[in-house]
């Protein structure tokens, strides 16, 4: 006898498209929520960028009478970005759970904060690391044309949300190719087949998101290609493990008839 999931009911299209509907709402409240509570933050979070080491004595400027409010929209967007992922990933859990063994819902539960937690690693490695590599460089080349570095306060927060962000996000990599490996669609021998592909893909990647300087190019290039290696990693040892929960259920199974 095949083990029954739990709470599984046949749904026809209208119905998968009304709980569809029901969690996306359920997401843009919770991400409206957080872009509102995003501008109560929006100035710390302007502070502590400002007084960095190397922004210190930068000067700062404002071209347009809307700036100010600017900032706030752009750090509220970027709040509500980041502490609406783990509500959005469990929404999508919600959806895909009535679907799911018990044990796959255990699973599949993991991946959300991990989720989470690669996107914070993902910030902080490119705050901290990329970000300062590529302002220094920059202002190196500035210095060098003889050219006063005075700041649009817009112009900078684009250009650091443009780095911080798309980085950050490709962080996501290994989770992403380890849910997909263990919901099935995707599996270890297939994203090793397409390993060149795959390479030449981030590589076009890292150079879309990132300032026109090779070194920082092949610097992003290099950490994707090592983010995808560890997800080929995570995919084998969740593919193995799913193989060998299949065969001990099989027989289970043949042992109780």
């Amino acid at each position: 006898m095949n083990e029954k999931k739990d709470d599984l009911q046949e749904f026809t299209w209208l119905d998968h498209l009304n709980e569809l509907r029901k969690k996306g709402f359920y997401i843009v409240i919770v991400f409206l929520l957080t872009f509102i509570v995003g501008f109560f933050f929006a100035k710390p979070a302007f502070m502590f960028i400002k007084t960095s080491p190397g922004l210190e004595n930068v000067t700062w400027n404002v071209f347009h009478p809307a700036d100010a409010f600017k900032i706030y929209m752009k750090f509220a967007l970027v709040n509500a970005l980041i502490f609406s992922i783990p509500w959005t990933l469990l929404q999508i859990w919600f959806y895909i759970r009535p679907g799911l063994h018990k044990y796959e819902r255990k699973e599949v539960l993991f991946y959300i904060p991990l989720s989470f937690l690669l996107f914070l690693i993902g910030l902080v490695f490119t705050y901290f690391l990329i970000v300062p590599f590529i302002f220094s460089f920059i202002s190196y080349l500035n210095k060098d044309l003889g050219f006063v570095e005075t700041y649009g306060v817009t112009q900078y927060f684009s250009f650091l949300f443009n780095i911080l962000i798309p980085i950050s996000l490709v962080f996501q990599l290994p989770a992403l190719l380890a849910f997909f490996t263990r919901i099935g669609l995707l599996n270890p021998q297939f994203l090793v087949k397409i390993r060149k592909h795959a390479y030449m893909a981030l590589i076009v990647l890292a150079a879309l998101i990132t300032p026109p300087d090779l070194t920082m190019d092949i610097t992003v290039a290099l950490l994707m290609i090592i983010l995808y290696e560890i997800s080929v990693i995570m995919s084998k040892y969740i593919f193995r493990k799913h193989v060998q929960r299949k065969r001990g259920h099989i027989k289970s199974i043949t042992q109780q008839l």
